[in-house]
């Protein structure tokens, strides 16, 4: 949640925040009230609970019937005092509620609108020319048939619509693409996590999914546990209510977890293929570091992506992403988008958003510093989403036969130059 300083000072700021996202303020001012109505229970409460203090050095020096009448005066006193304390405790969760339903504060820099009023950024490299090369591209889903790679038909008799079996150089690849992420991610000093991928509902809501997503987002019933779609999850909560070593900051994670999505809204998009799905698996990179630092961390985190694009050999393009498009937890947000030929458009590969103090102060993480104990702040990025990946891999190498050319980088973990397709 938001720092709530910010809402008292400067709420025209907070406000200016949510109509930056197309949301309503009425939140913000819902918020201010509940402040001043805990503000207003906690004197209250103070000042009842002076004056029965007062009266019990009164009824200690009393006696005889002065002390009997002070003594019903104090059992009376003691009811509202509880009466009171419980109408404190309502107006703190009141305020609690109401303050998390403000999102986060963009940046300056975010773009206002919605999912379609982004910026680029920047477009790096240039999408391949099939007719200057003289043939159709085929897409993911032929290519993946012809190289034994994509089963969806019985992915869909056992599990259903939007499931599928990676067979053959198809589960290779999602190998070697997790080995290229993690031997990446190891190199540039992140710590290697294999997260869980059922967390606790304080897990799921501190991170604001619940807030932001719960319709996409798969619950346990009966264990009261939820399946995550990132690992931003687990690795958000993984520091919950510590106070973190200032020397140790920044901290940074990558974490491979399988990741489960209802998409829910998304009737009728990319049903064919395995771009939206319901399971798949992902590396994120996950940092905790001071606010001020959060914004050349977020450049890093980046610039880290674009590299392992790079190694892919793939055409790309970064977009600042609108502010209405951000989730409530993300202050500003980068995605790198792929080229898919088939489509003829950029897609999504790899997302990464500086999040400040929002995620840590739902989950009550802080730092020890020289001016106190602080929230410290929380950055994600994708390093690699497999899906997503091997569909623009196979359609940006493929070949007029079938075949894949297989990028250099992935070469040492694939152990072959070319995919073949396989004799039917």
């Amino acid at each position: 949640m938001i720092d709530p300083r910010i809402l008292r000072e400067v709420p025209d700021r907070v406000r200016a925040s949510q109509t930056k996202r197309g949301l309503s303020v009425t939140a913000v001012d819902d918020a201010l009230s509940a402040d001043a109505a805990r503000r207003a229970a906690i004197v209250a409460f103070e000042a009842k609970r002076a004056e029965q203090k007062q009266l019990g050095g009164q009824v200690a020096k009393a006696q005889g019937e002065e002390k009997q009448d002070l003594l019903a005066r104090t059992r009376a006193l003691s009811a509202e005092v509880k009466q009171l304390e419980e109408a404190q405790r309502s107006a703190d969760a009141e305020w609690v509620r109401a303050l998390k339903q403000i999102h986060n504060i963009t940046a300056d820099e975010t773009p206002a609108g919605g999912e379609d009023d982004f910026v680029v950024l920047e477009t790096v490299g240039t999408p391949r020319d099939f007719a200057a090369e003289g043939f159709e591209p085929r897409d993911h889903v032929e290519l993946g048939r012809l190289l034994g790679a994509i089963d969806l038909e019985r992915g869909a008799k056992v599990s259903g619509s939007r499931f599928y079996y990676l067979t053959g150089v198809g589960a290779e690849l999602e190998f070697a693409l997790i080995n290229l992420a993690m031997e990446q991610a190891r190199e540039a000093g992140f710590i290697q996590v294999i997260a869980p991928a059922l967390v606790r509902p304080e897990a799921m809501e501190g991170t604001g999914f619940l807030e932001q997503a719960e319709e996409n987002v798969y619950k346990i019933e009966g264990d009261d546990l939820y399946l995550v779609g990132t690992s931003e999850v687990p690795m958000a909560a993984y520091h919950s209510d510590e106070i973190l070593d200032p020397a140790s900051l920044p901290l940074r994670y990558a974490a491979f977890s399988s990741c489960f999505r209802k998409e829910a809204g998304s009737a009728g998009k990319d049903t064919k293929g395995i771009i939206r799905v319901h399971q798949f698996e992902k590396v994120e990179m996950f940092v905790y570091t001071t606010i001020e630092e959060s914004y050349a961390e977020h450049e890093r985190l980046l610039a880290w992506e674009k590299a392992f694009l790079d190694k892919l050999e793939l055409a790309y393009q970064v977009i600042d992403v609108a502010a209405g498009d951000l989730g409530n937890s993300a202050s500003r947000k980068f995605d790198c988008e792929a080229w898919i030929p088939t489509q003829g458009k950029y897609r999504e590969l790899t997302s990464t958003s500086n999040c400040l103090d929002f995620q840590a102060r739902r989950l009550d993480i802080r730092g020890r510093f020289e001016r106190g104990t602080a929230p410290v702040a929380t950055l994600n990025g994708t390093l690699t989403a497999i899906t997503r990946a091997i569909v623009a891999l196979l359609e940006t190498h493929q070949q007029a036969d079938g075949s894949v050319r297989v990028p250099q980088a992935l070469q040492k973990w694939l152990g072959r130059e070319v995919i073949e397709p396989v004799a039917r």
